[in-house]
């Protein structure tokens, strides 16, 4: 699963479509409020929390009937701006352009407390640091965030972009790209770096967040809209409260979390999700406080990058962007 660039890489399920093992109204379901959730990508660990959640009763003690969508053609911040989804998954990289756009999107909880994505190439390809990008081909989406990224990290480590080699790939497999077309892509380790482990594919990583804390951004986020927040603020509540107790329990109980997903979702590949959970589960909350907590400081320095790097034309209010108080109080 490769990181989301820009907005509207990535489609979710237009209103309407949903996971079927999670959907439909349930008979004592008629007193709970019907709450929509867009995935940004079809289901995997990153989700497990929103799985868990459902699983596990915390939406429904909450009031709520939370119907998963699927992805589709319609990108989730549309979806969300449109009033189509009421929350889903998206990313700060993504958010922070709908805004500049004039989107008006607030993440309400990181999912990751920290950056896991990286620059992956196997190990006979001799990646092991910015530098040596210079001469080899990246597997692109064609974005100018992803130059504008690679190009920061490069300058660290006093070298030039302008030697790479772009080749657009889009979505299409890493592991038939880096065999075939490209000697390095950008992907998030928790999944393809698991699945490259089960693969028996030895990989070199280089994360973002070690070479540059500009882009230490957080991927994925909880999002909704300033519509949803203001006409009915106890509804997020209700949700985040949910979903964050459901991403607690993946923390605490990864095994379990996992085969919640398995089983819900019995067409992935169960050895990948729980050596994925095993993976993620202590890197949700990592060094915060709390899970979901978001600073300030990391959400304006990405935000200023990208203003000039001149990915946005537009300079964004951070304080408008996320929000951290619907959060359990701890």
């Amino acid at each position: 699963m490769s990181i989301i660039l820009f907005v509207g890489i990535i489609f979710l399920a237009a209103c309407g479509q949903s996971d079927e093992s999670n959907g439909g109204d349930e008979e004592g379901n008629a007193d709970l409020t019907p709450v929509k959730f867009a995935l940004d990508w079809t289901p995997n660990t990153n989700h497990t929390g929103i799985y868990v959640a459902k699983e596990k009763g915390y939406f429904e003690e909450q009031g709520l009937d939370v119907e998963i969508l699927l992805p589709g053609e319609v990108g989730v911040n549309q979806l969300l701006a449109a009033g189509k989804a009421d929350f889903g998954i998206s990313y700060q990289e993504g958010l922070t352009q709908a805004r500049s756009e004039g989107l008006p999107l607030v993440s309400i909880a990181a999912v990751m407390q920290h950056n896991t994505a990286g620059y992956a190439s196997p190990v006979e390809k001799g990646i092991t640091s910015p530098k040596d990008f210079e001469g080899k081909k990246f597997g692109a989406y064609g974005s100018d965030l992803e130059k504008a990224m690679m190009k920061t990290i490069m300058k660290n480590d006093h070298a030039d972009v302008e030697d790479v080699d772009f080749i657009t790939t889009g979505d299409s497999d890493f592991f038939v790209a880096v065999e075939r077309d490209v000697d390095f892509s950008l992907v998030y380790y928790g999944w393809t770096g698991i699945e490259a482990e089960l693969r028996g594919v030895d990989l070199n990583m280089v994360y973002l967040a070690d070479f540059s804390d500009k882009l230490d951004f957080y991927t994925p986020i909880l999002a909704t809209s300033e519509e949803m927040i203001s006409s009915d603020p106890e509804l997020v509540k209700a949700f985040t409260h949910a979903a964050v107790k459901g991403y607690e329990y993946a923390i605490e109980h990864p095994e379990e979390a996992a085969q919640i997903l398995i089983d819900d979702v019995p067409d992935l590949n169960p050895e990948l999700v729980k050596r994925s959970q095993e993976w993620l589960s202590p890197r949700y909350k990592d060094d915060a406080e709390q899970f979901g907590i978001q600073e300030q400081e990391r959400w304006q320095k990405f935000a200023d990058f990208l203003f000039e790097n001149d990915i946005i034309d537009e300079a964004v209010e951070i304080d408008q962007a996320f929000t951290n108080e619907f959060l359990p109080e701890k």
